[in-house]
């Protein structure tokens, strides 16, 4: 898939806020536009009140950037925006500067699927500034709503223990893309198939969808209708059985069902879309065995999340599939991720990087400073801790980590009985892309891998464990005195 050639078929420059062009614009003014800089691109709170997140959206940002220019089109366009003196906003020398724009920045990132953690930069981005700048609103838009949703639905496969979890919530959507970008990430995130026949095609992920209640109730009785469906897809038969009476299209759907087992097909299963889930799933599968229908799969949706799941769990309900839309692709409980990009550091003319801090009375809201990467620290497979520290540190033996927040959360990490990894990875150097493209099959399996590797009391549903994630000891002192030097100076 190519998101700018197969979704859109054309330019996606424009895709920005006017601000990003703006500065753009101010930085070529003043002629500081080619100063290199370092962005880094991070979430400060794990969404849903979890306690991880998976990274999704990566594969859309490069596409995005491998096509990434200005058409004559959005030259046009841009030559007409007015300031509040009637008069052109940018100059037409501008604006010819960017009809020849190249992209010339290095970007690394975590792969997707990664379980990742706040503060962390997720992408990373160095270049001429102008570039960096330009690039903030679309790598945002497309992490931060991909990555809630393969969150999302990585909550809900662990809730499923196990238990397929099929995604259809495309008619509940934000609109085309959303689905489309939401059906891509709840695969990455554990969903075993999708409704979304589109988002097969595009992203080579798994189908399924079988009848709704309006083709029960175009027939003259519903057993009528399921012998009808069981004749035309026999290879594909769930029934849904409450369009009437519950208890009554389970009766029916046995009767097709053991019709079908009898000619040496087989009934795949009922859904259960209303109603006490937990008791009609068990009623179902007390009947289904009792008829020798051993093998038929019930399945339930309903507005279904996590929460319900679990407590559905809880009461034993007799479920062997799950059907999410709405909770999952919306992201009902939480809409937004609030993933922000920040200047991190900018080079100065003799070579040498200056790192940057934006303060806060909002101890959260202060970015981390310079050139970061992330080592994750493993223990025999276990998530141990990741550490934030500025690339080119040299190796070391011990190394304290301090949490960003609260400077008394420390942790020593001895690297002889540890072993680690780099998350940020080459992605593009000098505008061109260093990015090996993977199956979504592997994003999908790295995802399921890693959230096995964390503790299980990281992935409880409610007040889960704090994963210990903090910056290396001499990048905390580095980010404290900037802190101290600014409060100082603002204070004369």
């Amino acid at each position: 898939m190519n998101l700018t050639r197969d979704l859109y078929g054309g330019s996606l420059s424009l895709l920005t806020d006017l601000y990003q062009l703006t500065m753009a614009y101010g930085y070529w003014k003043s002629g500081t536009h080619e100063k290199e800089a370092i962005f880094n691109l991070f979430f400060r709170e794990n969404p849903f009140r979890g306690g991880y997140t998976i990274f999704s959206g990566l594969e859309y940002v490069v596409d995005y950037l491998e096509s990434f220019h200005f058409s004559d089109e959005d030259i046009g366009f841009l030559a007409t925006l007015k300031g509040n003196d009637g008069t052109a906003l940018f100059e037409s020398e501008f604006l010819e500067y960017l009809r020849a724009f190249k992209f010339s920045c290095d970007i690394d990132a975590m792969p997707e699927g990664t379980v990742v953690f706040p503060h962390e930069p997720l992408i990373r981005v160095r270049g001429p500034i102008y570039q960096c700048q330009m690039i903030e609103t679309p790598l945002l838009n497309m992490a931060n709503f991909q990555t809630l949703i393969a969150t999302k639905a990585s909550r809900i496969a662990e809730a499923a223990k196990g238990a397929p979890v099929l995604e259809f919530g495309l008619r509940r959507a934000q609109g085309i893309d959303g689905a489309l970008a939401a059906s891509r990430s709840a695969y990455i995130g554990g969903c075993a198939s999708t409704s979304n026949v589109m988002a097969g095609k595009l992203f080579n992920i798994p189908v399924s969808g079988t009848h709704a209640h309006s083709w029960v109730m175009s027939f003259d009785s519903e057993l009528e209708s399921f012998e009808t469906y069981a004749r035309v897809m026999p290879n594909n038969c769930v029934l849904l059985v409450d369009t009437y009476d519950s208890i009554e299209g389970i009766q029916n759907a046995i009767k097709v069902g053991k019709a079908m087992q009898a000619e040496g097909k087989n009934l795949m299963g009922i859904r259960i879309d209303s109603g006490d889930l937990a008791y009609f799933s068990s009623q179902a599968r007390e009947m289904l065995d009792a008829a020798g229908l051993h093998d038929v799969k019930v399945v339930a949706s309903n507005d279904l999340d996590e929460h319900l799941i679990n407590s559905l769990q809880d009461q034993d309900a007799k479920i062997n599939v799950w059907g999410i839309g709405t909770k999952l692709v919306t992201a009902y409980d939480q809409p937004a991720l609030g993933a922000v990009y920040k200047l991190a550091a900018i080079k100065e003319q003799g070579g040498s990087w200056k790192p940057k801090i934006k303060l806060s009375e909002q101890a959260i809201k202060i970015n981390v400073p310079g050139n970061q990467q992330v080592r994750r620290f493993t223990k025999n497979g276990k998530l141990v801790a990741d550490m934030i520290y500025e690339e080119g540190m040299e190796p070391q033996d011990r190394y304290l980590m301090i949490d960003v927040a609260d400077p008394t959360r420390r942790k020593k990490l001895n690297t002889a009985e540890l072993d680690f990894q780099d998350l940020l990875q080459p992605v593009f150097r000098g505008g061109k892309s260093a990015f090996e493209k993977e199956a979504i099959t592997a994003m999908r399996k790295r995802c399921a891998r890693e959230v096995k590797q964390l503790d299980r009391s990281t992935k409880r549903l409610v007040n889960p464990h704090i994963y210990p994630v903090g910056l290396e000891q001499s990048l905390y002192q580095k980010r404290t005195d900037l802190i101290l030097q600014l409060r100082k100076l603002n204070d004369l």
